[in-house]
């Protein structure tokens, strides 16, 4: 069960440091464990970073009108916590993952999880004792910047370290489980803005310092979690990923008490230190063009989606149904929740029914329904309860499919491109939602005018829908397939070309 590993034996490797060439089983050892504590430690210490994200985009949005307030301690207005800060936010999380995915190919998933981590530690701390405006976008814009290196890091060691089996599910309720957070973010805020607990210039604090507790607790238990085999191997520590494999199946075999089958398939691999940004661009575009046109699709349309309905959800509550300002926190826990329940009761149908199907019918229905949705606010058919009940029925389907997303872009490109592919779409797709998004939205949602607000829907539906349609022609089949068979490794590309000569 060891790698074979030999020398050159004659033509130029592809990407830079090119060395010999191994022959390992490592991923298909991987693929065929059964569930175990080992993964469960995987889960706990990388996914529950997007409760943390969950956690800090909503309480922001709930602290702004405390932020602004005589006596907060801070001299900034509620336009700037939610314009100038928020941008900051999705800048700063948008140039992480470029910065952070592309070193996450190159040095390795743990190194980068662990400092991506750091980062959003450092930067919410710091955000808790700001003082003035500038520091508060400062570390507003950093904490977005952990934030963006936490999606490309975590998101493709998951995915490598993740059986073919359980990857569809596990990847969409990690990604869904930011809904998690956004859904303690609200009830959160609640209780630290309330004077009778906390003064005005602390309880705020108290929010982000929540936050830094939180991470604190996720960075001890990642700590244990290990380097992906599937980089150690390609970047030649092959007898580290065997060593390391050997001993996750001997835990496993203890675990279940019987042994584990042999593994069926080897892989052989030019090993390397890193890809050029060139050869990732002509990876992406020249060589996948279809799965880069469903990557774009996926994001941007879920962007749209979401930022239809959630940028201005409390502008709607309040405006078209007389809700309370200080009531809407509530509306928005429930609407979370049901964006959480979508991955976890869909997420196992994304590995037996497929992925093309699942993708294309989350987007496709989510769309739809926000038609309807769109037709029934127009002749003035819904109240507050019936409008919250027609997001979460929308959102249900909603979040499957933008979960999807993540899993889609993570898993339909070659190892050595896998980090910068799912940053290069996180970062257009938050950009879409982020930048674009509120142009489009703000006048149409906060105007108080019903045709308007019902266009913003369409918009979005329309979105979403057409990212359905693409993925009904586009969607790959990755459903229980190793990753090495979904997108074949460009050092095995390399390998085969320098056993062979190089290609016509």
């Amino acid at each position: 069960m060891t790698a074979k590993a030999s020398g050159s034996p004659g033509g130029a490797p592809e990407g830079r440091g090119g060395g010999g060439t191994i022959t390992t089983k490592v991923p298909a050892r991987l693929d065929r464990l059964p569930w175990s504590r080992w993964h469960w430690m995987i889960v706990i210490g990388l996914g529950t970073v997007w409760i943390l994200d969950g956690l800090e985009v909503t309480v922001v949005g709930n602290i702004a009108s405390r932020l602004s307030e005589p006596g907060s301690g801070l001299p900034i207005t509620d336009a700037q916590v939610t314009g100038m800060a928020a941008a900051l936010y999705v800048a700063g999380a948008c140039c992480g993952a470029l910065i952070f995915g592309w070193l996450t190919d190159r040095y390795g998933r743990k190194k980068l999880f662990i400092i991506t981590l750091g980062v959003y530690l450092t930067a919410t701390a710091l955000t808790a004792i700001s003082f003035s405006a500038w520091w508060f976008f400062l570390f507003r814009f950093l904490t977005g910047f952990g934030i963006g290196g936490e999606y490309a890091a975590i998101n493709s060691a998951i995915d490598e370290l993740i059986p073919s089996k359980y990857r569809g599910r596990i990847d969409l309720v990690i990604n869904g489980s930011f809904w998690l957070g956004a859904v303690g973010g609200s009830l959160l805020s609640v209780v630290m803005l309330n004077t009778h607990f906390f003064p005005l210039n602390i309880g705020w604090r108290l929010t982000f310092a929540l936050g830094v507790v939180l991470g604190l607790a996720i960075l001890l238990v990642r700590r244990h979690v290990p380097e992906s085999p599937r980089w150690m191997f390609i970047h030649g520590r092959a007898e580290a990923a065997e060593k390391l494999v050997e001993e996750v199946e001997r835990r496993v075999e203890a675990e279940k008490g019987e042994r584990l089958p042999e593994p069926d398939k080897a892989i052989t691999v030019r090993t390397r230190e890193s890809t050029g940004f060139v050869e990732i661009a002509r990876t992406l575009f020249r060589r996948y063009p279809r799965r880069a046109l469903l990557g774009l699709a996926l994001f941007i349309g879920q962007a749209f989606l979401y930022n239809a309905i959630t940028f201005g959800f409390g502008s709607i509550l309040v405006k078209f149904f007389d809700v309370p300002t200080g009531d809407t926190g509530y509306y928005f826990a429930v609407i979370a929740g049901g964006n959480f329940l979508g991955p976890v009761l869909l997420g196992r149908l994304f590995d037996t029914v497929g992925r093309r199907p699942m993708i294309a019918g989350t987007y496709l229905l989510s769309g739809a329904l926000l038609f309807v949705t769109a037709w029934l606010f127009s002749a003035g058919h819904l109240n507050a309860t019936a409008m919250t009940a027609c997001w979460c029925v929308v959102l249900f389907f909603a979040s499957a499919g933008a979960s999807s997303a993540y899993l889609t872009v993570s898993e339909i490109f070659p190892m050595e491109t896998r980090a910068l592919a799912i940053a290069f779409f996180y970062a257009l797709g938050t950009a879409a939602g982020g930048i674009t998004g509120p142009l489009v939205f703000a006048e149409l949602t906060q105007g108080g005018v019903v045709g308007d607000t019902v266009l913003a829907f369409c918009i979005g539906a329309s979105f979403m829908a057409g990212a359905g349609l693409v993925a009904a022609f586009l969607a790959i089949p990755a459903e229980q397939r190793s990753l090495e068979d979904i997108a074949e490794p460009l050092s095995a590309r390399a390998a085969a070309t320098s056993a062979t000569g190089p290609a016509d």
